[in-house]
């Protein structure tokens, strides 16, 4: 484990103390417990966004530049999905 040195408001730090001494644990073991399920709530939101579940797309490690290029990225599976051989999807006739 390292120290870390952080900045609370006052209140904040109150607010905490308290908090811990209720849970009958350490400021530190609540403050990194409140890291750790922060963290933990970003990563799931991460992995349910419909964008990164795409696993036709994103099979292995994302590319770096996928927010700029995404587009490039979409036609190229438009494009795989439309190979000759593969069988395409037939649009209906609006009338």
């Amino acid at each position: 484990m390292t120290r870390t040195t952080i900045m609370l408001p006052t209140s904040l730090k109150s607010r905490a103390a308290r908090q811990a001494r209720n849970e009958g644990i350490s400021l530190g073991e609540l403050i990194r417990d409140s890291v750790e399920k922060r963290l933990a709530a970003k990563q799931t939101v991460r992995q349910e966004d419909p964008l990164f579940a795409d696993d036709e797309t994103f099979k292995d490690d994302w590319p770096a530049d996928v927010s700029e290029n995404h587009d490039k990225y979409l036609l190229k599976l438009l494009e795989k999905q439309h190979a000759p051989g593969r069988s395409r999807v037939r649009r209906r006739k609006t009338q």
